[in-house]
């Protein structure tokens, strides 16, 4: 399923958000024009690797902000034009900012305890993934019954559909769970973080209940 739009209009410009995907589109332009081996060195200082997490701990805030694909960046980008607008809106600019990082924080804990579990501590993470799942708890925490226009397989034909925002994420953490106990024996190979994806996810939905106040919008 890919989300197009939610029916959820804001009430806010989303300058937080906007400038988070704006710094994550000038760094990974930055990274495309490294050569190869400039590229690697690149990820691994700057990304977060389980095993240098103490000597290096300016990793698990950079990490956040770097991607390994085109494909990568454009599906983390979409999500977060998609979701994060009315999650900052119903926040504030600040609490949203700091509401973000602290997600990506949380995912990238528990992805490099999964990590050091499977023997996976010297593959770099990279990705704001962790910090855009704990905005889908958010999301899904603050706006339940909004709706989510997606392009959805239906069999062997795309289709669009209005669906629930309580369906549409609750299927999304469905698959990550899914596919992180598929593909946790061969963590040590690197892939998708689905970890981080799982546990920023469930940070995002408890920790917006401490920010968000019912009419307190600064």
């Amino acid at each position: 399923m890919i989300p197009l739009k939610d029916i959820n209009p804001s009430r806010s410009f989303p300058i937080v958000n906007l400038a988070i995907i704006l710094i994550c589109s000038v760094i990974w332009l930055y990274e495309v024009s490294l050569e190869k081996y400039e590229f690697n060195d690149f990820i691994y200082n700057f990304g977060l690797v389980p095993a240098e997490a103490f000597s290096k701990p300016y990793q698990l805030f950079t990490h956040m902000f770097l991607h390994g694909s085109w494909f990568h960046i454009i599906g983390n980008m979409w999500f977060l034009w998609v979701f994060g607008d009315n999650v900052e809106d119903r926040l504030g600019k600040f609490k949203y900012l700091l509401f973000y990082v602290m997600c990506g924080l949380g995912a990238a804990v528990i992805q490099s305890l999964v990590s050091f579990l499977t023997g996976a501590v010297h593959v770099p993470m990279v990705g704001a993934s962790g910090a855009i799942s704990g905005v889908l708890g958010a999301y899904l925490y603050l706006f339940p019954h909004a709706r989510i226009l997606a392009l959805v397989p239906v069999f062997f034909f795309m289709t669009f559909m209005e669906l629930p925002a309580v369906f549409f994420i609750g299927m999304w953490v469905f698959i990550q769970i899914i596919n992180g106990l598929i593909t946790l024996p061969f963590a040590g190979m690197g892939g998708v973080a689905w970890f981080a994806h799982i546990g920023g996810f469930f940070v995002g939905y408890k920790l917006v209940r401490v920010f968000y106040r019912r009419r307190s919008y600064w």
